[in-house]
């Protein structure tokens, strides 16, 4: 593996994002005017939330609305983060290579290219019905840091998290269309995974409303001893903290939760598969 110097100290933030329904153009234009702040703040990586091109509700047009990953939008959004020298994460609806299937897809794309993608395993309600599952939990290695992707829902399943931390990630990313009636799943959770695991969670979540879905907003920026450095309270805005992954070593040793968890063998074969599972 190619060995990649990391920075000690880097600044983020998380776009909490209303959508206009079905219109990329719409979203896309807010999606450059946030990239052109973020840029003007020095930020390292900005993370937007789930289904952010497309807004969340819009089941009846998913097969139209999705795009091959690498395609128009991360070709697009490359070129953005060449420019200012910055990664972007995000979830949209992804096309697969099989006809009528489609995925709830994150990514990671940096100033040199797509890092790589991470497809949805745990769906939530009618999401089951709209999206094929994913059953990979990739981290990949960056000049900041080793990132693990989680989508929405995602935030309550404590396994995936530890298993993204334990293949080395230490910032966990949490694109999101959060409803607002499981606020308080989400308030607990995104403070749990950080805080068991030792990690930086950036949960980027949606406000406003599609039709009838209500979303929670509360878009965060969690240290590793599931501190809050940074919440979003405006129906559209961006949050910054710097981090300093110094911490993420100190708070693993003040708390060793890592250290000192019990791992059968069965475990710790899941955890030496590049291909893991996850039954949850």
């Amino acid at each position: 593996m190619k060995t990649i110097k990391q920075r000690d100290k880097i600044r983020v933030c998380a776009i909490q994002m209303d959508c206009v329904l079905g219109d990329k153009k719409a979203n896309m234009a807010k999606v450059e005017e946030y990239l052109a702040e973020a840029a003007s703040n020095r930020c390292d990586l900005i993370v937007f939330p789930e289904l952010f091109l497309t807004g969340y509700s819009v089941e009846e047009h998913d097969l139209a609305l999705a795009e091959k990953l690498p395609g128009p939008t991360t070709r697009k959004l490359c070129a953005l983060a060449q420019k200012s020298n910055m990664f972007i994460a995000g979830a949209i609806i992804e096309a697969s290579r099989i006809k009528g299937v489609i995925h709830d897809t994150a990514f990671l794309l940096g100033p040199e290219d797509l890092v790589g993608i991470y497809r949805k395993v745990h769906l939530w309600d009618r999401e089951n019905i709209r999206f094929a599952r994913g059953d990979q939990f990739p981290v990949f290695h960056t000049s900041i840091g080793c990132v693990g992707l989680q989508i929405c829902y995602e935030i309550g399943f404590p396994k995936p998290a530890r298993l993204l931390t334990f293949k080395g990630a230490e910032i966990l990313l949490y694109p999101s269309a959060f409803g607002a009636p499981r606020r308080y799943a989400w308030d607990i959770a995104t403070r749990s995974r950080a805080l068991e695991n030792g990690v930086f969670v950036i949960a980027a979540n949606r406000s406003g409303q599609d039709k009838d879905t209500v979303f929670a907003g509360n878009t965060r920026i969690i240290d590793p001893t599931g501190g809050i450095m940074g919440e979003a309270d405006r129906n559209n805005q961006l949050i910054i903290a710097d981090l300093d992954t110094s911490l993420i070593v100190k708070q693993r040793q003040a708390i060793p939760y890592l250290r000192d968890l019990y791992r059968p063998v069965v475990f710790r074969s899941l955890l030496s598969n590049s291909s893991e599972r996850d039954g949850n």
